[in-house]
């Protein structure tokens, strides 16, 4: 199944995305910005101070309300992913986002790769320089319930030199590293992979952490803004799978060779996330 950012599902109302997706900016002399909130929920930044290399523990907190869900990084057939951008004049750069484990939500063909409660993403950033720092962010989000709202803020946090501890800053960073999944190990692993020759099907083999009878959740994501979803023919032999993954349109002319994908795995409470590179 190939997964895009837009689709007939929902609206994207451009008169609600004036009016309160475009929130201004919430500052805050501290390690928490103020929430940002629309109609479907609130955002807000936080983060420590810079270590001595000048690397930031970040993250954007996200709170949607009942009944409504925001979207992975690969969000479903008309979602909206995360998108963050951090000020070049603020002497701050965005380094990586890391996305903990996501639901699957199915209405009808309609699929959804997204969280339906409280999430937080982790940030890595890097401050240039000593002394204070200051994190102007742009967050760019998709919150849907009926419909799709664009949610955006800019988020905004005056950061001074590590002289004391947070506490409730650290608790929360540390609970969304603890939401991620966990790199492959000896028991959680793909084993080997394959394109076929049409780059129809990608078969996958996996060894898995438990003696389950169902199959894991696998979300395979290629080139930006595809992901594959459809199992074919899976075969769960206690703690080995072997399954073909639908392979939906790639873009024109796509190249796969030397190129790396990506593979999360969800069985049971595990989650497991790693790479495939074809040659």
């Amino acid at each position: 199944m190939m997964i895009i950012s837009s689709g007939p599902r929902r609206l994207l109302i451009a008169v609600v995305s004036l009016v309160t997706a475009l929130v201004p900016f919430y500052s805050a002399h501290a390690e928490m910005s103020a929430w940002a909130e629309n109609e479907g929920g609130r955002m807000r930044l936080v983060a420590l101070a810079p270590d001595a290399a000048g690397k930031i523990r970040a993250a954007l907190q996200i709170e949607p309300k009942p009944g409504w869900i925001t979207y992975w990084k690969e969000p479903g057939n008309s979602g909206i992913p995360p998108q963050i951008t951090i000020a070049a004049e603020s002497g701050v750069t965005l380094d990586a986002v890391a996305y903990p484990v996501p639901k699957h939500f199915f209405k009808g063909a309609i699929e959804d790769i997204a969280y339906d409660a409280p999430v937080t993403l982790p940030l890595s950033l890097t401050a240039a320089g000593k002394g204070p720092v200051t994190i102007d962010a742009a967050a760019f989000i998709g919150i849907c319930k009926d419909i799709c709202i664009p949610f955006q803020a800019n988020l905004q946090l005056k950061l001074g030199p590590a002289i004391q501890s947070h506490p409730q800053e650290e608790a929360i960073l540390q609970a969304a590293d603890a939401r991620l999944p966990k790199p492959p190990s000896p028991d959680f692993d793909v084993t080997a992979h394959a394109m076929s020759p049409d780059r129809k099907t990608l078969s996958l083999d996996l060894v898995l952490p438990g003696e389950g009878k169902t199959a894991p959740d696998i979300i395979v994501t290629g080139p930006s803004g595809y992901a594959f979803t459809k199992q074919i023919g899976g075969k769960r032999d206690g703690r080995t799978f072997k399954v073909d993954i639908s392979i939906g349109k790639l873009p024109k002319d796509y190249d796969i060779s030397g190129k790396q994908w990506s593979v999360l795995v969800i069985d049971g409470e595990r989650a497991m996330e790693t790479t495939l590179a074809f040659q």
